[in-house]
């Protein structure tokens, strides 16, 4: 089959490269041609283990190309994937659907023959029909169905996430349009993934529906590590005894300084957003919204204590600022709340992050990059966990303390015990729930 994938942002070359690694003949579209000819150089803009050596096997094998030419890809297409980013709107909580209606006038003057146009990006409840009807509106002798297919991608695990899913999601009121989406799927249907076939609305909601109770997961965990901290419980243990339950799991229970990332954040809100308009308001998800920003807060508190009440004067090394481990995402990561509040108050901070250092640099202007957790150690009055990167998971404790002015520790991932640590040289040690 011939697809086209609109968008090489994070969604769009993840699923572009997987599905012509399933046999597809696929072309990749972006509007930036600074972009596209990295990737036509085999140069890829986003880190994600693994991707790399997927798209130099598919594109050596002739299934998978790049261009800047959107008539090009969706000419002769089978199915039309819109991957463009939905950005939260400034002001109101929104979705920002004006690249995906875009994307979609541009389709409609490229379509040849009936294809199926599939919405990859997140989206409100109801998009794809407003798809469906700029599409119709802008070209109306167009062949063609519209289909929901949210993106479950992990990011670090992406390919695995795709290759091996939980559930693939596919929403849809057209049988042709079914028979289309299963042969793209057929890989994964011959060995037995779970593929939800609905209607388009029920699709776009459970999207929203996911992110928002993970959400609610991480953040009620926090709330339990602030409680346990006051109680003397140890939050481990007990996210530990939950887990075991198997009505909860133990997915999304590790104490932290909040979530961050590309979906969390932006989808949460919009969820919210989508409540208050149809008059059925998102309490435990508005309230989400607020846990997390106290969560940061709350991090920069705990720090503050730990270094004797002030930052003022204080070298802070950070270990981490993407939102989480192997990607190089920096998207609403706490990071971008807590080392401005840091220099804010007279803090020096020094960062090191095996990935995070190109979009950090931009993100994070007044901060002193480094290449190793020792190096940005040196003189130091306190080091912040903020990222469980592997290669902090096993740091010489003792090297780490003596290279530092005071060693102080606030560990935000509770990577660490406290014993090892104090053991360690360290006069100083705190974490998150315990």
């Amino acid at each position: 089959m011939k697809v086209a994938m609109i968008g090489t942002g994070y969604v769009g070359l993840v699923s572009g490269v997987c599905f012509s690694d399933f046999g597809h003949d696929v072309i990749c579209v972006d509007k930036s041609a600074e972009k596209i000819a990295q990737l036509q150089g085999g140069i890829i803009p986003i880190y994600e283990p693994g991707l790399d050596t997927l798209l130099q096997r598919n594109v050596e094998a002739g299934r998978l190309r790049f261009t800047t030419d959107l008539q090009e890809a969706v000419a002769g297409a089978d199915a039309v994937f819109i991957a463009v980013g939905t950005p939260t709107r400034r002001g109101d909580g929104h979705a920002d659907l004006s690249y995906v209606m875009a994307a979609a006038e541009e389709i409609a003057h490229a379509l040849t023959g009936y294809a199926v146009v599939v919405t990859k990006s997140t989206v409100p409840v109801g998009t794809n029909r407003k798809v469906a009807d700029v599409i119709r509106r802008t070209r109306p002798e167009a062949e063609f169905d519209v289909a929901s297919n949210p993106e479950f991608l992990r990011e670090g695990a992406a390919i695995d996430d795709f290759m091996r899913p939980d559930r693939v999601v596919i929403g849809l009121d057209s049988d042709r349009a079914r028979q289309l989406m299963s042969d793209m799927y057929r890989p994964l249907f011959l060995r037995d993934f779970p593929i939800v076939f609905t209607d388009l609305e029920s699709a776009e909601m459970i999207k929203y529906a996911a992110n928002g109770f993970l959400a609610v997961k991480i953040s009620f965990i926090n709330e339990i590590a602030a409680l346990c901290e006051r109680v003397g419980a140890d939050v481990k243990a007990v996210a530990k005894g939950m887990g075991l339950d198997g009505r909860i799991g133990n997915k999304f229970l590790h104490a932290g300084p909040g979530y961050g990332g590309s979906c969390f954040p932006k989808d949460t809100q919009a969820l919210a957003r989508i409540g208050q308009e149809h008059g059925v308001p998102q309490r435990i998800t508005e309230t989400v919204i607020t846990v997390n920003a106290e969560v940061k807060r709350r991090m920069i508190d705990k720090a503050q204590d730990l270094c004797g009440g002030s930052f003022n004067g204080k070298t802070v090394a950070v270990l981490g600022v993407t939102f989480k481990p192997n990607t190089d995402d920096m998207r609403e990561a706490p990071s971008l709340t807590i080392v401005p509040a840091m220099i804010g108050a007279g803090a020096k901070v020094h960062v090191v992050d095996p990935q995070g250092r190109r979009e950090g640099e931009h993100l994070l202007p007044s901060v002193d990059w480094f290449t190793d957790a020792y190096a940005a150690a040196e003189g130091a009055d306190l080091v912040m966990l903020l990222t469980e990167w592997n290669e902090f998971r096993a740091l010489d404790l003792s090297r780490l303390s003596g290279a530092m002015r005071v060693a102080r520790m606030a560990d935000f991932r509770n990577i660490y015990e406290r014993a090892a640590v104090l053991d360690a040289g360290f006069v100083a040690y705190d974490a998150v729930g315990r």
